[in-house]
């Protein structure tokens, strides 16, 4: 699945990152719990969260994932756009409930982290 698939699944908006659209994927993993993301060992993730903070950010660029999706219309800061423009990280927005977007994607070919 690549990126802009996502988008049109879960009708997001793209915020930054728009050049890696055509960017693989095929895992997704759902948490806000940024602890449960840092034991992650899979390239080509999707990280789903309503967490809308500079934590979101540093761990997924710890993690080496370059793609987060916050649901519940969540909308990232200045800062962290300008750390995930740094750190080449697309930050896709959704007004969908985590539950819903975890469904779309996983219906549409994404698979689980485990």
């Amino acid at each position: 699945m690549t990126l802009h698939e996502v988008v049109e699944v879960v009708q997001g908006t793209v915020i930054c990152g728009r050049e890696n659209l055509s960017r693989e994927i095929h895992l997704g993993f759902a948490s806000d719990l940024m602890s449960d993301v840092l034991t992650l060992l899979a390239d080509d993730i999707l990280l789903i969260t309503g967490l809308s903070n500079n934590q979101a950010i540093r761990t997924a660029e710890m993690s080496d994932i370059l793609q987060i999706l916050f649901v519940r219309n969540k909308q990232p800061t200045k800062t962290m756009i300008d750390l995930a423009i740094e750190h080449e990280i697309t930050i896709i927005t959704t007004p969908y409930s985590m539950f819903r977007a975890s469904g779309l994607l996983f219906n549409h070919g994404l698979k689980p982290v485990y």
